[in-house]
């Protein structure tokens, strides 16, 4: 075997050894967003485990949590004010959670050769269409990591990597979302369920409450 071909055969290894080394699983933790929508930004920050998740965003003078698990059975949305004293939940119903996905979009993904680095994680382009609206996108996904689907990357299971900068859909608006971090951590007990002091209130108050 000629020198050359060593040297080139030692680099592929080499390669696939830090490719390998570099991908990390998930299975807790918490991963933080930027949004962008045509409401404003903000910031949104997710803990999650193999099975449920909490997003929890700050808009305006409204904390909001909303809480879901990995079969999409249970939603719930939970609103604190704590400059108004109003802490409310809204627990959606089984034909609540059927109309949410009835309304979801449907993504269809295609790889292209483009690739970048984005907050430090090593992502490749995928052209992404919505069948239902006919809309298309372009998202980049990472193989550096693998993590439980959360509310904001359900969409993309099979978009051939971990969701790093892409467009979601959210009560049929688009969000621009762009993953600042992940990191592994024991998320916090009670982080999935509904504190004490919460009011039970129905989606259709919780709307009004917003004006929608």
């Amino acid at each position: 075997m000629n020198t050359k071909l060593k040297i080139a055969l030692g680099l592929a290894f080499t390669a696939l050894a830090f490719s390998a080394s570099a991908q990390k699983t998930y299975t807790q933790g918490v991963a933080v967003y930027t949004l962008k929508t045509a409401m404003g930004n903000g910031e949104s920050k997710i803990y999650f485990t193999t099975d449920s998740s909490a997003a929890v965003t700050q808009q305006g003078p409204a904390l909001v949590k909303i809480l879901t698990n990995s079969k999409s059975t249970y939603v719930a949305i939970l609103v604190d004010v704590p400059v108004a004293s109003i802490k409310k939940a809204a627990v959606l119903t089984p034909d609540e959670i059927e109309q949410g996905l009835a309304a979801a979009p449907k993504f269809t993904f295609t790889p292209a050769a483009e690739t970048k680095v984005i907050n430090g994680f090593n992502c490749i382009k995928v052209d992404v269409k919505d069948s239902k609206s006919g809309s298309s996108y372009v998202a980049w996904v990472t193989k550096d990591v693998v993590a439980p689907a959360n509310s904001l990357t359900k969409y993309f299971a099979e978009a051939g990597g971990f969701p790093v900068q892409f467009t979601t859909i959210q009560q049929g608006q688009p969000i621009d979302v762009t993953l600042k971090s992940i990191n592994e951590e024991k998320v916090p007990a009670g982080t999935f369920g509904i504190p004490a002091g919460f009011d039970k209130i129905t989606l259709d108050d919780l709307k009004a409450m917003s004006g929608k």
